[in-house]
């Protein structure tokens, strides 16, 4: 190798670099004396000690002059590592050969500073090789450790427990202690690997397994508990959060598995707990190529393409590059939103971002003519229970007469397919919402059987973070600090993230036939009073006594569970896991021309909302029992 640079430059312009040298320097001719003293029996030599310091000159020169070499001075202290091990070897074993040389060389009958003992070659060696790496691993340790006060100047040592002490956790542990700037110390690790007890990983013990959390947190007075493990299921983090829940310290999570083998890792890259992480579900495969030949180089329509699902549903049918998408939102604001977020990212789809609203049939009948869709998502609807039960008459009229609207305008203008996104809260109705979603299925039943658009519909249940669902408001309580509000100790319901649900309803819409109800599995229905606490604890509190919860009492229109049944009894399978086809069919719904007279008379009539509420479930009170034969 050739030094890229001039030493007394280099020692001019690394003031830090001299240091280091001065002190290998020290450490060099204390191992030299000591091979020396080693060599001779720990008797001074015949020719003198000041024989061997000037002998020593060369030594050191040569040894210097490797280790500048082999760029053992461009590795800054704290962060030498074990790999780096062999870099110091090779450059104390190189200058070794080159005394060795040397003494070869100059094979003078008296000991000069040039022919040295072959023993004290060989011993000095060892002893420098020790103690290059044994200074570094204490200058090390006193960083880290803080052991001269290098915590003294933050306010708040940071004290982190990892949970998993795989490669991931051995990847993150060796990250903070590669980053550690004084303010954080790694405790130990946690695994239920009996195979893992009592071991260390990068010189940490794991203490315990995953139940020992709490007593561990308190007895080391924790204050962030790190899921380092790759491929963490729900089930892990859920428990690791409800086992952090009487306790200060806040959960934590490493990044994916895809980082990791990439070694991107970094300590700035480990990042809070989600929601989502806890009542996601893994992806399952999907069919690409089906719904890419469905919606890819068409022309597709959206509508409510501004609320969460709709702008969902407009980046993904987006990614399958379609002819034209054209955009329905009844909301300025919304619409702009996403017409904006869209536009940023640059695109080679014609799209058009259009106001109206679904129940208004002259607009409809304007974008239709103009569009002619091959692909109609209606995603446009009243959502919210209590708000509907309040406004019955308008929750009808956009839920049920608008989905009749845009069904005929979808037949009269050529439509391919139309699909309805439902809710679980249709099975079995008793609010104002989930009947006239109901009805809104009927409607496109009834329309699947005449015509040769192919209708269906998509149910499923709660979606995380949508606009004005649960998740966003217990967030927003507990940034206030206010009492989070849960209406009943038992309430359950279904949870699905966004991009999961409306990645299923296109696959969902790729194998409709038409005329189906596609039922989606949600998994386990989820406690929203669990959902609450867990909120909490990954905000770094504590449930009751930082958070007091509080319970306001079911709401009209709302049941303690919702009913998404996906057995064989209620529903059949199709090509994929988690799409089901509801044995429901129009036969069992009362006749469409009863539902739009009733709707007409509603919204034309001056009727109470009490009133409107009791005809409005009367409408299908005598279907509700095909759907659930145990009713």
């Amino acid at each position: 190798m050739i030094m890229n640079f001039s030493l007394k430059r280099f020692f001019q312009n690394n003031y830090r670099t001299v240091g280091f040298v001065l002190i290998d320097s020290v450490i060099m001719a204390i191992a030299y004396y000591s091979a020396s003293l080693i060599r001779y029996d720990f008797q001074a030599p015949l020719w003198g000690w000041l024989v061997v310091a000037q002998s020593f000159i060369v030594v050191w020169f040569v040894q210097i002059a490797a280790l500048f070499v082999f760029g053992c001075y461009r590795l800054v202290w704290r962060y030498v590592s074990a790999g780096d091990a062999p870099r110091f070897v090779l450059a104390v074993g190189v200058s070794t050969t080159a005394l060795f040389v040397l003494r070869l060389l100059f094979p003078m009958q008296d000991w000069s500073s040039v022919r040295l003992p072959l023993g004290v070659i060989f011993f000095n060696a060892f002893l420098v090789v020790g103690g290059l790496l044994s200074a570094r691993l204490v200058w090390r340790m006193i960083v880290e450790d803080k052991l001269f006060g290098s915590a003294s100047h933050h306010s708040k040592v940071r004290h982190l427990l990892f949970v998993g002490a795989g490669s991931a956790g051995n990847m993150a542990a060796r990250e903070f202690r590669r980053k550690n700037e004084g303010d954080m110390k790694v405790i130990g690790f946690v695994d239920d690997d009996p195979t893992k007890r009592d071991v260390k990983i990068q010189g940490y013990p794991v203490m315990g397994v995953i139940n020992d959390l709490p007593q561990l947190v308190r007895r080391h007075n924790v204050d962030e508990v790190i899921i380092a493990i790759a491929c963490a299921s729900r089930e892990v983090i859920r428990r690791v959060v409800m086992l952090c829940e009487t306790t200060k310290a806040r959960v934590r999570i490493i990044p994916g598995y895809f980082e990791l083998i990439e070694g991107s890792m970094t300590a700035s890259k480990i990042r809070n707990v989600e929601v989502t992480d806890l009542l996601g579900r893994e992806e399952t495969q999907s069919d690409s190529q089906a719904v890419l030949g469905l919606f890819g180089q068409k022309r597709i329509l959206i509508t409510g393409a501004g609320g969460s699902i709709g702008s969902e549903l407009v980046r993904q049918v987006l990614r399958t590059g379609p002819e034209r998408l054209v955009l329905v939102e009844r909301s300025e604001n919304a619409l702009y939103e996403i017409d904006r977020e869209l536009r940023t990212h640059g695109m080679n789809t014609v799209m058009k971002s259009l106001l109206g609203d679904v129940t208004d049939r002259k607009r409809m009948t304007e974008i239709f003519s103009h569009v002619k869709p091959h692909i109609v998502i209606h995603a446009a609807a009243y959502k919210h229970v209590p708000m509907s039960e309040r406004n019955p008459v308008e929750t009808l009229k956009n839920n049920v007469l608008g989905t009749r609207i845009l069904g005929e305008l979808a037949v009269e203008y050529g439509a391919e397919r139309f699909v309805l996104i439902s809710t679980d809260k249709a099975v079995n109705p008793v609010s104002v919402m989930g009947t006239t979603k109901r009805l809104a299925e009927i409607m496109v039943q009834d329309l699947n059987c005449k015509e040769r658009t192919r209708f269906s519909a998509v149910r499923f249940g709660n979606v995380l973070d949508s606009s004005g669902s649960v998740v966003p408001l217990f967030r927003e309580q507990i940034k206030n600090g206010e009492p989070i509000t849960v209406t009943h100790p038992e309430m359950r319901r279904y949870f699905m993230t966004i991009s999961e649900a409306v990645s299923l309803v296109l696959q969902a819409a790729a194998l409709a036939q038409g005329g189906e109800i596609f039922v989606l599995d949600m998994g386990e229905p989820v406690r929203i009073l669990d959902l609450a606490k867990e909120m909490i604890v990954l905000s770094g509190l504590r449930p009751y006594e930082d958070i007091p919860i509080q319970f306001s009492g079911i709401r009209p229109g709302e049941k303690l569970f919702e009913e998404l049944d996906v057995s064989e009894r209620s529903a059949y399978r199709t090509g994929h896991a988690r799409i089901f086809i509801s044995k429901i069919t129009v036969s069992d719904a009362p006749p469409t021309d009863q539902i739009l007279a009733t709707c007409k008379d509603l919204c034309e009539g001056d009727v109470s909302p009490e009133a409107a509420r009791d005809r409005i479930r009367g409408m299908i009170i005598n279907s509700t029992t095909e759907e659930n034969p145990n009713a």
